[in-house]
């Protein structure tokens, strides 16, 4: 689905017409405190607002969310109230983050049902949360961008969700300096966000190698970036061993897709490698039917790098973005791989294939060895690589890991300036002797299950050009939400690191990072 219809204006917050206003209130000592921004609202209430939240059982909790007719106070029928949190929590990037969950929160309850109210379906909404500067107004943009999101693809003719009107018209209102390009870079990334979301929550009977591939190709041609795609002919003859030998026990053959952005300013190259397995059920290290469930969104790592690179494209800043995505569909049909087989990667190292489930690490070697041919300053990649991430930092935090621990902590910092949740994680030299092989130079897995992460990080440097930086970035927990929507979050696929690549970028054009 596209995003809904985003406009930034000045408006008083009592005059804008819509169907529903959302105004901010913090969590006060004393009860619920309203927020910057909904001041013209109280004073057309007659300066009752905080004596009816309190009324109504509002604390001004964060994501809370209270209804209040207007009775002809304001050109809105309803006001919506929405939780903000304790003021000042977390400084500045808690306050962001804040903003994004609560404008996120009231619109993806108003879009997804009638206002309660009026008994109509709601099609304006305006937004009236603090926005005194470009920082704050995007963040209540793309807050209410991302909450409006809906997948509705396989639903059947005649459902509610293959019938609903046009997106509702959301109206940001923001008189700070600099916000119709803060809106413009929100749509940006709400944009691509929701087309990652949109590839993740896709059937696996929908998207694999081919389709994933040709999609990729028509977004980078919207986009204009260069593209270039690589079929298992072209994988087998180039000596790809890690997509070839994935890819080889299903009916869908691998593809390889290459993306580029230039900029004629640019004095540095990142190179973005994500993992793309359309479907992973293990190979013939099969896993437990209930693990196979969320295994569509094994490519979410790949939708991300072709999510940033949009976003990139529309944002232009002045650094060159190749990105990489390695597709395959990981099956055990009577051609798949088999633990104990042996695999030359592109460039001609050869790994042990001991567990055919560790295959995200396999496709993700050749897309690293192949970088090395664009002599990028820079390396990231991005995958759903291994349940040891959810056991170590839970389904929403990110692991990073990297070429030095410096590197390691400052992309997980990056990340959380974009507001998406990373912590920095170590490769300790000694967990490296696990993937000793007796038969080639490096297996796939280590003979003992501690660490997990770690080991997976430490196989993909083996293929990390000489002299690179390079990160690492395990999003397994964050890139699907199997739990309720909150916030911005829809249940199912997030956007997980389009943000955090996107500022990357930036970063580097900024001589940043």
């Amino acid at each position: 689905m596209t995003t809904n219809p985003l406009r930034i204006a000045q408006d008083l917050p009592r005059s804008t017409a819509a169907d529903a206003l959302i105004i901010g209130v913090t969590q006060g000592q004393d009860g619920p405190v309203p927020a910057a921004g909904s001041e013209d609202v109280d004073a057309a209430l007659g300066n009752t607002l905080t004596g009816t939240l309190s009324a109504l059982g509002a604390t001004g909790e964060q994501d809370e969310l209270t209804k209040i007719a207007s009775a002809g106070s304001t050109a809105a029928p309803v006001i919506v109230a929405v939780g903000l949190g304790p003021a000042g929590e977390g400084g500045d990037r808690g306050r962001l983050e804040s903003l994004r969950r609560a404008a996120g929160s009231a619109v993806r309850v108003l879009t997804g049902s009638k206002t309660g109210l009026t008994g109509n379906r709601t099609q304006s909404i305006a937004l009236a949360l603090p926005a005194s500067d470009a920082a704050e107004t995007e963040a209540v943009a793309l807050g209410a961008l991302l909450g409006g999101y809906r997948f509705t693809r396989h639903r059947g003719a005649g459902s509610d969700g293959a019938t609903a009107a046009a997106e509702p018209l959301l109206t940001v209102l923001s008189g700070a300096a600099g916000a119709d390009e803060a809106g413009r870079r929100a749509q940006a990334l709400a944009d691509a966000m929701t087309m990652v979301r949109d590839l993740v929550n896709t059937s696996p009977s929908h998207l694999y190698p081919e389709t994933f591939a040709a999609q990729a190709a028509r977004i980078a041609d919207g986009a204009g970036l260069t593209v270039e795609i690589l079929d298992d002919q072209a994988l087998a003859a180039d000596g790809y061993g890690g997509l070839t030998g994935v890819g080889q026990g299903s009916v869908h053959p691998p593809r390889l897709v290459r993306l580029a952005y230039q900029h004629p300013d640019a004095s540095k190259t990142v190179v973005f490698a994500g993992k793309g397995i359309t479907f992973d059920s293990g190979g013939l290290s099969l896993k437990p039917s209930k693990a196979m469930e969320a295994m569509k969104s094994d490519m979410n790592g790949a939708a991300a790098v072709l999510g940033a690179l949009q976003a990139i494209a529309a944002l232009k800043p002045a650094v060159n973005v190749i990105g990489y995505l390695p597709m395959a569909e990981n099956m055990p049909g009577g051609r798949a791989q088999r633990p104990s087989d042996v695999i030359t990667i592109f460039g001609g190292k050869t790994v042990e294939v001991l567990n055919t489930d560790a295959e995200g690490r396999l496709v993700l070697a050749d897309a690293l060895a192949r970088s090395a041919q664009d002599a990028p300053d820079l390396i990231i990649d991005v995958a759903t690589l291994t349940g040891a991430q959810l056991i170590a930092l839970g389904p929403r935090m990110a692991g990073v890991m990297g070429s030095d621990d410096e590197l390691a902590a400052t992309v997980a910092d990056t990340a959380r300036r974009a507001g998406e949740q990373a912590w920095p994680m170590p490769l300790p030299p000694d967990l490296r002797k696990g993937l000793d092989s007796a038969v080639a130079d490096v297996a796939n897995v280590a003979g003992e299950r501690y660490g997990g992460m770690l080991v997976a990080g430490l196989f993909l440097k083996e293929f990390v050009p000489d002299g690179v930086r390079w990160a690492h970035v395990d999003i397994a927990g964050p890139a699907f939400n199997e739990g309720e929507a909150y916030g911005y979050t829809p249940k199912g696929g997030t956007g997980a690191a389009v943000r955090m690549l996107v500022q990357v970028a930036a970063d580097v054009a900024d001589g940043r990072l």
